[in-house]
C-alpha cells in the first residue's frame, strides 16, 4: 500500500508543475506595440551622393620604394704624411671642386724640393764642363793630337750627365707634387660631412676615415625596384619622368628622369632596380632618404573614369552601384584599370555619362530607391536660413 501511494503523490506533483508552467506561458504579458513616429517611412529612398563617369586621359604609373643615392661620395684623405696645420672648412657646408680644405706641414717637402734643385744645378754644371771638354777633344783628334778612345770616353761622360739631368728633373717634379699634396683640396663639389680629424694630428694616406667625406647632392639619384612585367615597356621608352613622394605618399618632393636600368632581375623578388636622377635644387632629397617613387610609363587616351570611392569589392569581384533614370540602383560588375589621382579607369562595365554612387553605399542593394543628395555651399545655406528668419 505504501509504494502505490508514493507513486501517486509523485505523479500529482509532476502534473502540477507542468500545469503551472503551461498556464504561466499563456498568461505572459505581450510586448507593447511601438507606434511608428510621425513622418517615418520604412520604404523611403536612401540619400546618396553620385558622380558621372567621364572620359579623360589616365596616366599609368609604376610605383616603388626608393632610396636617395648620391651620384658620388668621396672620402678626402691626405696623400702625404705630416702634421695637419690648418682646416679651412666647416662641417656641413657646401664646397666646390678644387676648394682648399686643409693644409699639412709643407716644410719637409720644401726641403726635398731644394735638395732636388741643388742636385740639378750641380749636374748641369758638370754637363756643361763635359761638353766643353768634348769639343776640345774633338778638335785635338782632328789634329791627330789625341786618340779616338779619349774622344769616345768624353762623349759617354756627356751622355751620363744628360741622364742625370733628366733624373734630377724627375726628382724636382716629384718634390713639387708632394708639396702640392700638402694642400688638401676638394676633389668634387658637394656637401661636407663631419670632420674626422682635428688640427694638430698627424695624418697619413692610410687613415681609414680620412679627413672628411664629401657627398654630391646636386644632382642626386633615387634607386628603386619595379616589377619585371613592366621592364619591356621601360626599356622601350627609356627616358621616362619620375616623381619622388614622401613616405606617407601625400606630398611630391621632386621630379626627375630615368637614367638607367640594372642589368639583371632579382630572382627572389621578381623585380629589377632602376635609377632616376633629380636636380635637387631645393635640397629636399637627402642621401639615404626613403621615398616613394612614381614613374610614368604610359598614358591611356580617352578612358572612362569614375571616382575611386565608387568601386566596391564583393564576393563575386569588383562592382559599382549605377543610378538609373528611375532613381533606383543596380549592381554592375566592372573591370578596373589604372588609378590616377583619385579617379580610376574602367575598362568594361560602365559607359561615359552613367551615374555611380560614391557615398552612402553601405545601405544600398540591388533595386533600392535612392535620393541624390544635394550639396549646397555653407554660405548659400546660411543666406537661405537668414532670409527665412527675416521674412
Amino acid at each position: 500500500m505504501k509504494r502505490p501511494l508514493l507513486f501517486g503523490v509523485l505523479a500529482l506533483l509532476v502534473a502540477g508543475v507542468v500545469a503551472f508552467f503551461y498556464f504561466k506561458k499563456d498568461a505572459a504579458p505581450q510586448p507593447p506595440v511601438v507606434k511608428a513616429r510621425k513622418g517615418f517611412d520604412p520604404n523611403r529612398a536612401t540619400p546618396v551622393a553620385v558622380a558621372a563617369a567621364t572620359t579623360s586621359d589616365v596616366n599609368v604609373y609604376v610605383n616603388g620604394l626608393g632610396t636617395v643615392t648620391p651620384l658620388r661620395t668621396v672620402t678626402v684623405r691626405s696623400r702625404v704624411e705630416g702634421e695637419l696645420l690648418k682646416i679651412h672648412f666647416k662641417e656641413g657646408e657646401f664646397v666646390k671642386e678644387g676648394q682648399l680644405l686643409a693644409e699639412i706641414d709643407p716644410r719637409p717637402f720644401q726641403v726635398q724640393l731644394m735638395q732636388a734643385e741643388g742636385q740639378m744645378a750641380k749636374d748641369q754644371a758638370l754637363l756643361a764642363n763635359a761638353k766643353t771638354d768634348l769639343e776640345r777633344y774633338e778638335t785635338l783628334f782632328k789634329q791627330d793630337s789625341i786618340a779616338r778612345q779619349q774622344v769616345d770616353t768624353q762623349a759617354a761622360l756627356v751622355r751620363q750627365y744628360e741622364g742625370s739631368i733628366k733624373a734630377n728633373q724627375s726628382a724636382i717634379e716629384s718634390a713639387k707634387l708632394q708639396l702640392s699634396y700638402s694642400r688638401v683640396t676638394a676633389p668634387i663639389s658637394g656637401r661636407l660631412g663631419l670632420r674626422q680629424v682635428d688640427q694638430g694630428n698627424v695624418v697619413r694616406g692610410s687613415d681609414p676615415n680620412g679627413i672628411v667625406v664629401i657627398t654630391q647632392v646636386q644632382p642626386v639619384a633615387v634607386v628603386f625596384s619595379i616589377p619585371q612585367d613592366q621592364l619591356p615597356l621601360v626599356l622601350k621608352k627609356q627616358d621616362l619622368p619620375v616623381e619622388a613622394w614622401d613616405r606617407e605618399n601625400r606630398n611630391r618632393i621632386a621630379t626627375g628622369r630615368l637614367i638607367t636600368v640594372d642589368n639583371q632581375i632579382d630572382p627572389q623578388t621578381g623585380t629589377v632596380k632602376v635609377k632616376a636622377q633629380f636636380p635637387n635644387d631645393d635640397l629636399r632629397l637627402f642621401p639615404n632618404q626613403f621615398v616613394n617613387a612614381r614613374m610614368l610609363v604610359d598614358t591611356r587616351k580617352g578612358a572612362v573614369t569614375i571616382p575611386s570611392a565608387a568601386l566596391q569589392r564583393g564576393v563575386q569581384g569588383l562592382f559599382v552601384y549605377v543610378v538609373r533614370e528611375d532613381s533606383t540602383v543596380t549592381v554592375r560588375p566592372v573591370k578596373p584599370g589604372p588609378d590616377d589621382g583619385g579617379r580610376i579607369a574602367i575598362e568594361s562595365g560602365v559607359a561615359a555619362g552613367e551615374r555611380v554612387a560614391v557615398d552612402g553605399l553601405d545601405r544600398l542593394r540591388e533595386g533600392a530607391r535612392v535620393e541624390v543628395a544635394s550639396r549646397q555651399a555653407p554660405n548659400a545655406e546660411a543666406k537661405k536660413v537668414g532670409k527665412k528668419k527675416g521674412g
